[in-house]
């Protein structure tokens, strides 16, 4: 998969799920995904270089990037809880899909329960490990 193709597969999974607003507030080169006013992925190609960042729970993150060299701790944010995902490799279009899910799942799992979107589901865990 190429960086176009990583970017637009996050992004089309984001805006599929339910109560997701798409931002632009660090620029024009930064597409934001959030669910009730909190961010659960960025898409960026600065610089030059295609980068999908989401949450991860911390464990899931490491098996992560020791698994699958394209993944990385997550830039821009912390470092623990978020894990970019550059193209190439050994990533599959069914792992960025789980892991935009997840991430998703995540930040609402975290909401209050009368601020979670209908049809939402909190989170089973971390994907991509087996």
């Amino acid at each position: 998969m190429d960086g176009a193709e990583l970017l637009e597969l996050a992004m089309r999974t984001a805006a599929g799920l339910p109560a997701v607003t798409h931002e632009h507030p660090f620029g024009p080169e930064y597409e934001v995904f959030k669910v009730v006013g909190k961010v659960f992925l960025l898409v960026t190609e600065a610089p030059g270089e295609a980068v999908v960042t989401l949450k991860c729970e911390p464990e899931h993150g490491t098996a992560l990037q020791q698994r699958y060299a394209e993944v990385v701790p997550g830039r821009y944010l912390d470092k623990r809880h978020w894990s970019s995902i550059r193209a190439g490799g050994a990533v599959t279009r069914e792992l960025v899909d789980e892991l935009v899910r997840n991430s998703y799942e995540l930040v609402v799992a975290g909401l209050p329960r009368a601020r979670r979107p209908t049809g939402a589901r909190p989170s089973s865990g971390g994907p991509g490990e087996g």
